[in-house]
């Protein structure tokens, strides 16, 4: 659709009406946004925009900009998101995972073949024929075409995942979004732990792991140009992934000269120069990570090079900027410099220096050590940067078991019971299931009629000859309080932990001691990666009173901080303004002493 240049017809502001009507749109067409995400898309004081455009095809298109970013456009009275709406909310469409190869394709035009879509262990999400789609790349979830499916995924895998699964309508890197301000994909980790595994781990055992994430989930240009084994032909405007054919076979001059430059494969199927691409990205970023101090900036890149990047290569491998596709450090930097990771500047003449680094990135935060290195490698909350403690806040993200009281529901997607779903895995599964059903009221589309599946799964005994009609707010609310609660919790340079159950918050309380003396005590902190000696000696060094750590009551492997007076005022300031954390994550902020005003 935006493969090729489009003309403007107009662009002009939305007043208020327009824009109230533009948000009811939107929650008639995403059902799974929130009301917080609808403002957030379309802000009652942000700048929108309304741009009538005609493809190069001639069809005419409506899209909505914020802040000068395209958001949504419309086609046939049917709203679409970009994908820089979808990266702010990766999970609002149904998504199948594609190689990085195919997005060159796709950018270009094409429409995404079946071959093409990687299935995973947990199977494919359950769509119908014309279901709007996201597509991602493996290891990012990310999105970064959109499209409509041409088929249900049962049909998918009944003509034994062959044909055209996609046709594509917009991508990243196509016109419209060369519209925006251009900016790359964020890297999102994928969802971990498969059901199968947490339903056999006892629930005493943590250690959880999901998927080793890659080192590097950012799309480079030049990771998006590699092909290894796999060729891309593009016939009747659809991308599809084959198995490369020898020059004989063709009996094609033009072919045997493409394939001629193709580069060796090695075992796992992928050319010299890609795997070269991923080894400069780990040990680049490794190097940052672990090695770089703030204090030795500006850092000669030939020193980053000599003494850092390359004592982060793994035993056995070289690393060879000249065998990737950057060819030059100084090229590979400019890349890194674009996505505003470090900053290089020529202090002296024909002599490059890094002379910042942006520790807080997020493709530096979410890159994790090698297993080989953890061992020797800097403590991702010690020394990083500044040579200083530095703690990050871990990223939490509550999850939903799906119980045996609601698996029926949820049977018709593909998941059984112990399946473990994010909150918009839960919303799109539901969605589906009511449309698939036909169970959306006619008179009223605000309401779902509730069948008797419904019925079992979310209503009370009393409610059953009562309830006939539920709002979609109370269904999908009923809905995640009747499954398991579970958490996924992910430290900076650690990979994703899943655990059952609510995370517990940090919990501070005020107790009178003897002589009426108060004291504070602050429970939890090992949850959430904080040290609690370290969190001790620095409110006792802030507040001058004394501190102590104490084993918790019940809990052999746990402890709390006791420190003299009520200091929760301080302490909100620790964890608030300098650790980052959410104040949800907190309990007791609200027994703090009021400050007396000067007079």
């Amino acid at each position: 659709m935006f493969s090729k240049a489009f003309r403007v017809k107009s662009n002009t502001a939305i007043k208020g009406s327009d824009r109230r009507k533009l948000r009811t749109d939107v929650a008639a067409a995403f059902p799974a946004l929130s009301s917080e995400q609808l403002s957030e898309l379309v802000p009652n004081r942000e700048e929108l925009n309304i741009v009538k455009l005609y493809a190069h095809k001639g069809d005419a298109v409506t899209v909505y900009t914020n802040n000068r970013n395209p958001v949504l456009f419309e086609m046939e009275k049917t709203l679409y998101p970009t994908v820089y709406t979808l990266w702010s909310y990766p999970d609002l469409l149904p998504a199948f995972s594609t190689w990085p190869p195919v997005l060159q394709r796709l950018a270009g035009g094409a429409d995404l073949m079946l071959p093409g879509v990687m299935v995973p262990s947990c199977g494919l999400p359950q769509v119908q024929q014309g279901t709007l789609c996201a597509i991602t790349l493996v290891g990012n979830r990310a999105p970064v075409a959109v499209g409509v499916a041409t088929m249900s995924t049962a049909e998918m895998l009944a003509a034994g995942m062959k044909g055209k699964g996609f046709t594509v309508l917009h991508s990243y890197t196509d016109h419209l979004w060369g519209f925006g301000d251009k900016s790359y994909p964020p890297t999102i980790a994928p969802l971990v732990a498969e059901p199968a595994e947490l339903e056999s781990t006892d629930d005493d055992d943590k250690d959880e792991e999901g998927r080793e994430p890659d080192s590097d989930l950012s799309i480079a240009p030049s990771l998006q140009m590699g092909i290894g084994n796999l060729s891309l032909q593009e016939g009747d405007g659809c991308a599809k992934l084959m198995e490369e054919e020898k020059p004989g076979e063709t009996g094609s001059a033009e072919m045997a000269e493409d394939i001629a430059e193709v580069q060796p494969e090695t075992e796992d199927g992928r050319t010299l120069q890609e795997r070269m691409d991923e080894l400069l990205h780990q040990c680049f970023f490794h190097a940052l990570k672990c090695k770089v101090k703030k204090s030795e900036l500006p850092l000669l890149t030939s020193t980053f090079l000599r003494n850092h990047m390359f004592s982060c290569c793994p035993e056995g491998q070289q690393l060879d900027i000249k065998k990737s596709s950057y060819k030059k450090l100084s090229k590979f930097l400019q890349y890194m410099q674009q996505q505003k990771i470090v900053q290089v500047k020529e202090l002296n003449k024909g002599v490059e220096s890094i002379v910042h680094i942006d520790w807080k990135h997020a493709d530096i935060k979410s890159f994790v050590v090698p297993e080989a290195f953890s061992a020797v490698s800097t403590a991702p909350e010690s020394q990083c940067g500044d040579g200083e403690q530095l703690y990050h806040a871990p990223e939490i993200i509550p999850l939903y078991g799906v119980s045996a009281k609601m698996a029926p529901l949820f049977q018709e997607s593909g998941h059984k019971k112990g399946s473990i779903l994010s909150s918009s895995d839960v919303r799109n599964i539901v969605i589906s299931y009511v449309k698939t059903n036909e169970l959306v009221d006619e008179t009223n589309k605000n309401f779902v009629k509730v069948n008797p599946i419904l019925c079992d799964c979310l209503l009370d005994k009393w409610e059953q000859d009562e309830i006939s009609k539920l709002k979609w707010d109370d269904l999908l609310s009923r809905c995640l309080e009747q499954l398991q609660p579970y958490h996924q919790v992910t430290f900076f340079g650690h990979e994703p932990i899943v655990r059952k159950g609510n995370l517990d918050p940090i919990d501070i309380t005020i107790a009178q001691r003897s002589s009426n003396k108060k004291v504070t005590i602050i429970k939890n902190l090992e949850l959430y990666g904080l040290d609690p000696q370290l969190v001790a000696n620095t409110l006792q060094q802030r507040v001058q009173a004394s501190a102590t750590i104490n084993t918790l009551p019940g809990a052999k492997d746990r402890v709390q901080v006791q420190i003299q007076g009520n200091q929760i005022n301080h302490l909100a300031k620790l964890l608030l303004d300098e650790y980052q954390l959410h104040r949800k994550y907190i309990q007791g902020l609200e027994k703090a002493p009021k400050l007396s005003r000067k007079k």
